[in-house]
């Protein structure tokens, strides 16, 4: 799939639609979806009642507007607001969501709500997938990320001592509402970080699409406007293609992981904290994928140099000496990536590339080769 060089004039909505056995659902994309939730939601499930799971720095910009939403509908709702940041994505959190969904009488053919980043969608989405056996939810992501990727394609999880995302379900949503003017809200940080996710989906299959990015970042991080909601759209409509084929990860899918098996040993190694969000770690990786792409003869060395260059032009890290802090050794981030989800009967798998927008699963890169790897960039630090 290729982007188009240009994005449209008006920022109008855009329909995205997940092709699934049994349970296709539309990525609906543009400003005022919030607003306009509680009567698409009626619509879609008639008479359901709903909970909003949330985190207290979203339920104070977008709570009420939503809550309104809802009520002018008919719709019995309440709601469960955590703590916000990666740190809420572990058990503790779940079995709290989980039994405000039971307190709230939400039975089967009702309705959870994910408003918020990824930590929201990936916990209230673990949650709906496990109270009473499976209740179906909307994601209505109000981050950059979650937009454009976490929302999307039904993996929910938390966190464990050992590694991200290692205990979770796949349960895909019903409905994915992208409202777009939510990222005026955004601290530019969260956004930038969002952004890496955005380039992932050039870098992996369209290179067409990160030259576009390439010319046109600066009005994408601009408040509104169509480029924004073209970016979006694109990288939804990217991601949607490869889930349809592959919704369980068993092959295709795996290419959404570029740069993930770095990212995550360096999230895991800053605890999961706001030393590194998850874009950033996102970048890092990115880079450091090219890097050994080139290292092993895949792609030229320029490729690895343009795509970092982008990258720190977009404001985002792309070494490990931008990771604030002490960093575990290269045998330290070795062993966490060995924790990974990717891991297939103990051997790393990496996501490489062949060039920009030529992404590939390879399952054999020895570990001597990411350890040197890795020994030069600490050398290049």
């Amino acid at each position: 799939m290729s982007a188009k060089s240009e994005a449209p004039v008006q920022a109008a909505q855009e329909v995205v639609r997940v092709e699934l056995p049994a349970r296709s659902y539309d990525i609906v994309i543009g400003a005022g979806l919030i607003d306009e939730a509680g009567a698409r939601i009626a619509k879609l499930r008639p008479g359901s009642a709903v909970i909003v799971v949330t985190d207290d720095t979203v339920a104070k910009l977008h709570l009420q507007r939503l809550e309104r939403g809802l009520a002018s509908a008919g719709l019995r709702h309440a709601n469960s607001i955590i703590a916000p940041g990666e740190g809420s994505k572990n058990f503790a959190t779940l079995e709290r969501a989980v039994d405000a969904i039971l307190a709230a009488r939400i039975e089967r053919n009702d309705l959870v709500i994910a408003l918020g980043g990824g930590v929201i969608g990936d916990v209230a989405g673990f949650a709906a997938a496990v109270a009473r056996r499976g209740i179906d939810v909307v994601q209505i992501p109000t981050t950059l990320l979650a937009q454009v990727d976490s929302s999307i394609g039904g993996k929910t999880g938390i966190n464990t001592k050992q590694g991200k995302n290692l205990v979770g379900a796949f349960h895909q949503p019903c409905l994915v509402l992208a409202d777009t003017g939510t990222l005026d809200t955004l601290p530019a940080r969260q956004f930038r970080a969002g952004y890496a996710e955005v380039a992932k989906y050039g870098l992996l299959g369209d290179e067409k699409f990160f030259a576009w990015l390439a010319q046109n970042w600066r009005t994408v991080f601009a408040s509104g406007g169509a480029a924004r909601t073209h970016a979006i759209a694109t990288s939804c409509r990217m991601k949607a293609e490869i889930v349809g084929r592959d919704e369980r990860e068993s092959g295709e899918r795996a290419l959404l992981n570029l740069g993930h098996t770095f990212g995550h040993a360096l999230e895991a190694a800053t605890g999961f904290s706001d030393r590194l969000l998850h874009g950033e770690g996102i970048a890092i990786g990115m880079v450091l994928a090219f890097r050994l792409s080139a290292q092993l003869k895949f792609c030229d060395p320029k490729d690895a140099d343009r795509v970092a260059a982008h990258l720190v032009a977009a404001g985002l890290p792309t070494r490990l000496k931008d990771v604030p802090g002490a960093l575990p050794d290269s045998e330290g981030l070795l062993a966490l990536m060995a924790q990974d989800k990717k891991v297939r009967r103990g051997a790393l798998v990496f996501v490489l590339a062949r060039g920009i927008g030529k992404a590939f699963v390879a399952a054999d890169v020895e570990p001597e080769r990411v350890r040197a790897l890795l020994d030069a960039e600490r050398r290049n630090s």
